[in-house]
């Protein structure tokens, strides 16, 4: 903690900066363009590099959401805020946005069909977050509907009713001589890439529960090993409940979902007729014809949880627009500092997700900070803000759009997301690209004043391979971002690619390219920079959220 001498000299610096920026703010574009590279050029690959290796340290444990590492983290971070006179605008004058979160994690669970006792993670396996109304489910009958895809091209729930039944359904879609049905071609639909589309329709048609036969289920599991183990989070409505003094409902969108093995699949169709068979009746779904029926069935279902609420943070670096007639709009720029923690012995620090977009907005903040103090504060407000749990589920920025927002998101212009921009993925030579998502989705002005910043100062090559409305990776809906787009805020997420290290415990500090790094990092601030002192407001002009 900093001495009561420094708070009041920070505090001074503050005030003095107030007054400087209304004196001498810059009103011209050539003005603005020169400070722009001002204090983009403060932005460097040391201060970089030297808060990356504390953040991604051992001792900071990976950042796990709720674990203490995460909480050394939010210390670090505030603590530079206040080095720098930033405002605190959070719960209690914090810089905290307290996020209310609901820890479940496994209990005893039981799947038996008829007499027949199967092995969790085994025979059968789930996703914490999709259990609910899978707990103490006892049926005697299940309504096998083929692939589960309501398409013109492919219907399997016409004249099917699955209201308030178990439903069970096959991965992926019909094929027709090495050929997707409902493309026509060798690239699959949405009903295959997005294993979202088909639970969402199940819900959509009343299906109390879906089971999703998994012919791959021991690779899958090897797959999704650390999420499956591993305990899941969610908001905690009930808390947000009891602060509203009102109801508040998470939205129903997936119906729950369990995935099974072939066996198990067999043993609910029955083995008693070759009509019942599995492979035959995948083979005549792909001819085309429907294979809808109810199998009679004892099946008891219990993926039982244990609960826990706890609390993490938001951290919020705030800086006032000098403008009267801008103040009000405010641009936000995000990352997210949570990681995967420790996880028994092993360490998962996440360099590249998300330490190299944490660090980016410290240095992006201190640019903004700096700016100020010398007078020049932006016309517009930013806010910059480290969000929480994202590796959960988006849920940091989930809290703040959807329950929480400090300020009216009809005044938010634009968010800024920087998630991974630390490494090299193998389709590039050397570090001189950022991958551009979303920038054209609801504004293309905000696509324009993106590219003319990097043709102006960073002159990188901007790759918008992941921003394809058919991207099977969908990274647009992967992070924190989405919960500003689907509010029509527009956005832009920067993102260097996957690699090998992604989500594994060698994505460490020493393998970032920090010169890389640092220019993308400039050309978040230069785009935020000019959004925040342009004339006019960027105009929403697109709508494809």
């Amino acid at each position: 903690m900093k001495n009561t001498f420094l708070g009041i000299l920070c505090l001074l610096v503050s005030i003095s900066a107030a007054t400087q920026t209304q004196q001498v703010a810059p009103n011209t574009q050539k003005e603005r363009n020169k400070l722009s590279v001002t204090y983009a050029e403060t932005i460097t690959v040391k201060d970089l590099k030297k808060h990356l290796y504390i953040l991604a340290s051992d001792e900071y444990g990976g950042r796990g959401t709720g674990q203490k590492g995460q909480d050394m983290a939010a210390e670090y971070i505030t603590n530079f805020y206040a080095e720098w006179g930033c405002p605190t605008i959070g719960d209690d004058s914090t810089y905290y946005q307290q996020v209310d979160l609901l820890e479940e994690g496994w209990n005893q669970t039981t799947f038996k069909v008829n007499d027949k006792d199967y092995t969790f993670m085994e025979d059968y396996f789930a996703f914490g977050k999709g259990t609910k109304g899978l707990q103490n489910l006892q049926e005697e009958e299940v309504v096998f509907i083929g692939y589960g895809i309501d398409d013109k091209k492919h219907n399997d729930y016409k004249n099917v009713d699955v209201k308030d039944k178990v439903v069970m359904i096959l991965p992926g879609e019909p094929i027709k001589k090495g050929k997707f049905r409902l493309t026509g071609t060798d690239e699959p639909s949405e009903w295959t890439t997005n294993w979202r589309k088909k639970l969402v329709k199940a819900a959509k048609n009343g299906a109390k529960a879906v089971l999703v036969i998994s012919p791959d289920i021991t690779e899958q599991v090897d797959q999704f090993g650390y999420y499956l183990k591993s305990n899941s989070i969610e908001l905690d409505m009930g808390k947000e409940a009891k602060k509203s003094k009102k109801p508040v409902k998470a939205s129903k969108e997936m119906a729950p979902s369990a995935y099974i093995s072939a066996d198990i699949a067999q043993n609910i169709l029955g083995t008693s007729s070759s009509k019942t068979s599995l492979k035959r009746l995948q083979k005549k779904l792909d001819k085309g014809k429907a294979q809808s029926f109810v199998a009679k069935v004892n099946i008891n279902i219990d993926l039982a949880r244990t609960k826990k609420s706890f609390q993490s943070k938001n951290l919020l670096a705030y800086f006032e627009g000098s403008d009267p007639k801008l103040k009000d709009e405010l641009i936000i720029i995000t990352a997210h500092y949570d990681h995967l923690g420790i996880e028994g012995k092993e360490i998962y620090n996440g360099a590249d997700d998300d330490g190299s977009g944490t660090v980016s907005i410290l240095e992006i903040a201190e640019a903004f900070a700096k700016a100020k103090a010398d007078g020049h504060g932006p016309r517009r407000s930013v806010l910059v803000m480290h969000v929480t749990a994202e590796e959960k589920g988006l849920l940091g920025s989930q809290y703040y759009t959807d329950l929480r927002p400090l300020f009216p998101l009809e005044n938010t212009v634009a968010n800024l997301n920087v998630d991974m921009v630390g490494r090299i993925d193998n389709d590039h030579e050397n570090g001189d690209y950022v991958y551009i998502i979303g920038s054209d989705k609801l504004s293309s002005e905000l696509h324009n004043i993106n590219e003319t910043a990097n043709k102006s100062y960073t002159k990188m090559d901007l790759d918008y391979k992941y921003n394809a409305e058919d991207d099977p990776n969908r990274f647009y809906y992967r992070s924190d971002h989405y919960n500003f787009a689907k509010n029509n805020i527009p956005v832009i997420f920067y993102f260097n690619g996957t690699h090998d290290d992604y989500h594994q415990v060698s994505d460490t500090p020493d393998k970032i390219n920090y010169e890389a790094l640092a220019k993308r990092a400039q050309l978040v601030f230069h785009t935020a920079w000019e959004l925040a002192n342009r004339d006019a407001r960027i105009k929403v002009d697109s709508n494809k959220k």
